[in-house]
């Protein structure tokens, strides 16, 4: 009996230590629930395989900072005194003492993008201004005069007369990804340059009702009235963008900022710099977006459907009619309006495009002789 009870007990020992080892090394061995009700889940990275990113930004700020200058904008506007609303004081002084001029200032920012003096602002920022005063990062100071413009992207291009600029390194917006940490470098409230550090929220926003051409960064860097015109870099200090709007109901920065690309800002600065302004395509058309319902009655994946046709335009000529889906220009489909803007934006006036429509459920390929753009009025949304 005592030898029966030792070999027992023995056994239990053994069974426990073989258990103990069982669930320290293969646990998944235990599992008594069948093989369609286990969950398998991804084990996380080890540290040290992740590319960590630096605990400071410093050298990223110190290569942008002294091209990211402060401008300061003033013109004259008209006042009329509160005393010729009264009609006895008119009736004996008549208008001599009604009308005055001041001087209106605002400020801004703005990025040397090169060392013969060229710097990169938004148009809101320079817009009316009859005097314009640049401060550099270095303390210096100089007038700058408006080389051109182009309000449909909200870009000017200034131009001062100091020496050893120190011009920024224009970087490759394209690359950019949702969640590539930026830095946004400006004069906010006009307390001084300040850097504000946050990530890529979004890339290509469109149909903000902010420009006639949207194709915006969008970051949770604070940018603040006075940003404007000002850099959006990423970590090597390199421009990614140009500040240019906020969404804010209270005129403070609540994490949604805009920023212009930094490739669609050097085509347009490099048009200015070569005719004084931006010539894009044109073909005479109003437009509007496709609804589901439109789409599956048309009988088309994407596409912008013609509403108005410009009488002798490019497209009235090259036989586009209200009505058509435009599907594709020069082979390149239209996914939506801002994507057929682009598209026809880049066409060259004066050359011969390809367009492709359907009418009646028929693909149509036209050619239209493309015109230039006219200049941007308040009641100008052909396109």
């Amino acid at each position: 009996m005592h030898k029966l009870w030792l070999v027992f007990s023995q056994a239990v020992t053994l069974s426990v230590a073989v258990l103990f080892v069982i669930t320290v090394l293969r646990p998944d061995l235990l599992s008594l629930k069948s093989a369609q009700n286990v969950v398998t889940v991804r084990e996380p990275i080890a540290t040290a395989a992740i590319s960590t990113q630096p605990s400071s930004y410093s050298a990223a700020a110190k290569v942008a900072m002294p091209s990211v200058v402060n401008i300061f904008t003033s013109k004259e506007i008209e006042v009329q005194s509160p005393l010729l609303d009264d009609p006895l004081f008119r009736h004996f002084f008549g208008d001599r003492f009604g009308a005055q001029t001041e001087r209106s200032s605002s400020l801004g920012s703005g990025v040397i993008v090169s060392s013969e003096g060229y710097i990169l602002t938004n148009h809101h920022v320079v817009e009316a201004a009859d005097q314009i005063e640049v401060a550099l990062a270095d303390g210096r100071h100089a007038a700058a005069h408006i080389v051109g413009s182009d309000p449909e992207t909200d870009l000017a291009l200034l131009k001062i007369d100091l020496e050893k600029l120190p011009a920024i390194r224009i970087g490759r917006s394209e690359r950019l990804q949702v969640g590539d940490i930026v830095l946004a470098i400006g004069n906010p409230f006009g307390v001084g340059q300040t850097v504000t550090m946050g990530i890529v929220s979004a890339l290509k926003r469109s149909h903000l009702g902010i420009n006639t051409y949207e194709n915006f960064i969008q970051t949770d860097a604070a940018i603040n009235p006075g940003n404007s015109g000002g850099a959006l870099v990423d970590i090597s200090g390199n421009l990614v963008g140009v500040n240019s709007a906020i969404y804010s109901r209270s005129g403070g920065s609540l994490g949604i900022g805009f920023a212009i690309p930094a490739d669609i800002a050097k085509h347009v600065m490099e048009q200015i710099v070569r005719s004084g302004s931006v010539t894009r395509g044109w073909i005479g058309v109003e437009v509007q977006e496709l609804s589901p319902e439109l789409a599956s009655t048309f009988k088309v994946v994407s596409g912008v459907l013609i509403a108005r046709v410009v009488r002798n335009g490019p497209a009235d000529k090259g036989d586009i009619k209200p009505g058509d889906v435009l599907v594709k220009v020069e082979q390149k489909s239209v996914t939506d309006s801002a994507s057929m803007l682009e598209l026809i934006a880049a066409l060259k006036p004066g050359t011969n495009a390809i367009v492709t429509v359907v009418r009646n459920q028929k693909l149509l390929t036209l050619k239209i002789n493309v015109g230039k753009r006219p200049k941007l009025t308040q009641d100008s949304s052909n396109n």
